[in-house]
């Protein structure tokens, strides 16, 4: 699966002062601000990566190799907001664009779904041998942390908070791991999407 980011969140699903209040850090301390931004990203990263989502409202590109043998193409990442558009270049370099008339976007399942509307096919051209197809599109929970699951953002907070107390490699049986890992994941499982999008 080949994605790249347009537009970034606008905000964090956690924010330094919910850092702050869970590790106990006075608020008027700053000696360590850069350090916890940083383990919030850190977090932040590994919580989209396990459970194959982005949470606060971003604007992605997804470059399927083709269109598929069937009417549903799949989009990764999970709560599908909006489909901007759908272009597709031929063998001769020339790009078009899809009429948002000949698909419907399905943000009711998760993850969510372009399908083609009653009678329509994908184009049938000859694509460009890399990255023909180009679908832009919106995802994420909201444009907020509010509207972010309470599990996730105590993930995020527990796998800050392991970095801050353990802040060198801790082993355990054969090799490094994270503490609380086993608590985080167990949070996240609710809310991970199984669907492998190639």
């Amino acid at each position: 699966m080949k994605t790249a980011i347009k537009t970034a969140p606008a905000s964090k699903p956690v924010s330094l002062e919910e850092v702050k209040d869970h590790l106990r850090i006075t608020l008027g301390n700053t000696d360590e601000d850069d350090y916890l931004q940083r383990l919030i990203s850190a977090g932040v990263n590994y919580v989209q990566l396990f459970l194959r989502r982005r949470l606060i409202t971003q604007t992605w590109y997804y470059y399927p190799a083709c269109f598929p043998a069937g009417d549903v193409i799949v989009m990764p990442y999970g709560k599908l907001q909006t489909v901007t558009s759908i272009k597709y270049t031929d063998t001769e370099g020339t790009e078009s664009t899809m009429t948002a008339s000949e698909y419907i976007v399905d943000n009711k399942q998760d993850p969510g779904r372009i399908v083609l509307d009653y009678g329509e096919v994908w184009p049938s051209d000859s694509l460009y041998p890399s990255n023909p197809i180009t679908i832009e599109y919106v995802c994420g929970y909201g444009v907020t942390s509010a509207s972010i699951p309470e599990e996730i953002k105590q993930a995020i907070l527990l796998f800050v908070s392991d970095l801050y107390e353990n802040r060198e490699a801790v082993f355990i049986g054969q090799g490094y791991t994270l503490t609380k890992t086993g608590v985080i994941d167990q949070l996240l499982w609710p809310y991970r999407i199984h669907t492998v999008i190639s």
